[in-house]
């Protein structure tokens, strides 16, 4: 009973073969420019700011934010960035996709940060190598 009630539970976890990830990883430019900003760990978010992520960290909250907002609400800001989104659903305990796609950004001279959500893997790429960031990332794929 209690094997039942946990594969009723259990969520679909996504893809773990590197291979197939690689191929079917379709990266997607989104609009816009993010950047990283920090607040101190007992300030509230401010109301008119909507991150994309919140992370809490022992010195500070980050906030992954629109540039506008950054700018509009005052906040200081670092690495104005693009979003890549490789839309294969990852599974969160796939080995090797970010390693794999990291390692071809940094031949390329690309920094990236990358974020792992439930779903898919992100990742924040230099706004003025966007576009190169997403040559090298097709033919990673179209090479499976």
């Amino acid at each position: 009973m209690l094997a039942e009630r946990a594969e009723r539970l259990a969520i679909a976890t996504g893809e773990r073969d590197l291979d197939v990830l690689l191929r079917d990883m379709k990266p997607e430019l989104l609009d816009g420019t993010f950047v990283f900003c920090t607040i101190p760990p007992s300030e509230p978010i401010p109301a008119a700011v909507n991150p994309l992520l919140t992370f809490r960290e022992q010195e500070g909250t980050t906030l992954v934010i629109p540039r506008e907002e950054a700018e509009a609400s005052g906040l200081r800001y670092a690495f104005a960035s693009r979003l890549i989104t490789l839309t294969v659903h990852s599974a969160l305990d796939a080995v090797g996709f970010l390693a794999a796609v990291t390692a071809r950004l940094a031949e390329a001279g690309i920094s990236v940060n990358a974020v792992s959500a439930f779903h898919h893997d992100h990742l924040f790429i230099p706004a003025d190598r966007a576009d190169e960031a997403m040559t090298v990332l097709r033919s990673m794929s179209a090479a499976k």
